[in-house]
């Protein structure tokens, strides 16, 4: 129950992140009034906003995530989608645990210039408590 709670947290901080910059949420995990949004591709993203006509997806990751070997094939792959609401390519939130930050600027440094210019990182807060 604990892990579930803290998925749901680490999504209401990206959420929150992503209203403070202007974005609309379409679509969003644990929601109680948005539905979840569909998989693009093959992989899960945990929210979905929009600001004026520019898309945003939002994705949380945990360091079990961080050590994946696919995840640079996700980020690119998710990076690179283009959604049915929008023509323009897609901007990245990625929310990390602040002690994780590091590791995830150095995943991002390691992508195409082209490709990371559309991921921002975002410090989730709480540190060791939401990771």
């Amino acid at each position: 129950m604990k892990t579930a709670n803290k998925k749901i947290d680490r999504v209401d901080s990206l959420i929150d992140h992503l209203w403070q910059h202007g974005y609309l949420t379409l679509s969003r995990k644990y929601g109680k009034y948005l539905p979840a949004p569909t998989p693009i591709g093959n992989y899960e993203v945990d929210a979905v906003a929009k600001y004026k006509k520019k898309i945003a997806l939002g994705l949380t990751l945990t360091a079990e995530d961080l050590d994946d070997p696919n995840l640079i094939t996700k980020l690119i792959a998710l990076s690179n989608s283009k959604l049915k609401l929008s023509a323009s390519k897609v901007t990245l939130f990625i929310g990390v645990p602040n002690e994780l930050l590091i590791k995830a600027h150095l995943i991002l440094s390691s992508l195409d210039d082209a490709i990371s210019s559309q991921i921002k990182i975002v410090t989730l807060p709480g540190g060791k408590s939401l990771s």
